[in-house]
């Protein structure tokens, strides 16, 4: 008993400060590893998909998809860092939430809308809709056209058959200028407006046809138009991202330009960023609407079609809207041009 109460416990001796020392020593040991591997799974994953972005690397199919959840892996990481605090894993929280941090920063912007350009020249009302293999409602697009008050109407995945049944639901009696390339399957598109329209070709060579055209909304002013529809990249990657890539023709460098439809890319990928860089903005993040999903309509989960405005013009308005038969969402934009 003298013995025991001289020396004491262990850490008797060093105070206060000791015994925690020991306390957190013996926690320590007792800590789980399979549960410290558990909590380190998410985290590597994590740190691969922050890399990718922050390089700007958009890799093969399964990293494309797995950038399009870019949003969903920052709330993910939040969600790991604070389990693995509440567990006392600090390194693996503290990493967690650091990578959730860095992708945070880049996605966060997309929900406050930006400073717009004061300019004062005409505006111009621009819908895109991809009609599933040309499944898409007619009355349900033509409806749409009307309420929304659409000037250029951008349609992907347009077959022949579904230009027959636009044509009998009324669509060109609103929109009665027309650039249209009907063809079966996903492969083709076509662009009608209330404004005369002149053909051009502003892309390069597509899988799909892209058509592009010039709008002459009177009084001088003319814009630009592209139906976008770059390849699907389960099909294959490395032509979708030289067909996006094609319509990365600097602005400034030509006429303004909108680019709208279905582009297979989120704000997440490179390829799509690298055309917001030669001059453009998407008109969903200007607006503060970028988390905003577009496919598939059934539950929307990621935001491939956008519309692209050159970055001379403003964004006035933006909104989705479900287009019964579609799998996409419309993307509509309200553009005024200096």
């Amino acid at each position: 008993m003298e013995e025991l109460s001289a020396h004491g416990p262990p850490g008797a001796g060093l105070g206060i400060l000791g015994s925690m020392v020991v306390v957190e020593q013996m926690r320590s040991r007792r800590k789980n590893p399979l549960v410290t591997g558990l909590l380190v799974v998410p985290v590597v994953p994590l740190a691969l998909l922050a890399a990718l972005r922050l390089l700007g690397f958009d890799g093969g199919w399964y990293t494309l998809v797995a950038l399009a959840l870019t949003p969903f892996a920052a709330a993910a990481g939040v969600l790991a860092g604070g389990l693995a605090l509440a567990l006392r894993r600090w390194w693996i929280g503290g990493v967690a939430l650091v990578l959730a941090l860095a992708l945070a920063v880049l996605v966060l912007p997309r929900t406050s809308a930006g400073e717009q350009r004061a300019v004062q020249g005409k505006t111009l009302r621009v819908l895109a809709s991809n009609l599933l293999y040309g499944r898409a409602d007619p009355k349900a697009v033509v409806d749409l056209v009307r309420e929304q008050r659409i000037d250029v109407l951008n349609l992907v995945e347009m077959t022949p058959a579904e230009v027959d049944r636009l044509t009998a639901a009324g669509l060109f009696d609103l929109l009665p200028y027309r650039v249209l390339h009907p063809a079966p399957g996903a492969f083709g598109s076509g662009i009608a407006a209330r404004f005369p329209l002149k053909e051009v070709d502003l892309t390069g060579d597509s899988a799909a046809k892209q058509p592009g055209a010039e709008v002459d909304l009177g009084d001088g002013a003319v814009a630009e138009i592209v139906a976008v529809h770059p390849i699907s990249p389960d099909v294959d990657t490395p032509q979708w991202e030289h067909e996006i890539k094609d319509l990365s023709q600097a602005a400034g460098e030509h006429g303004l330009r909108i680019l709208a439809g279905d582009f297979n890319a989120t704000l997440d990928h490179a390829a799509y960023r690298t055309v917001l860089a030669r001059g453009y903005r998407d008109a969903a993040e200007e607006r503060g609407e970028g988390l905003d999903p577009t496919w598939p309509s059934s539950l929307p989960v990621v935001t491939i079609d956008h519309v692209a405005v050159d970055n001379r013009a403003a964004v006035l308005d933006y909104r989705v809207f479900d287009v019964a038969g579609s799998d996409h969402r419309a993307v509509f934009a309200e553009v005024r041009l200096p």
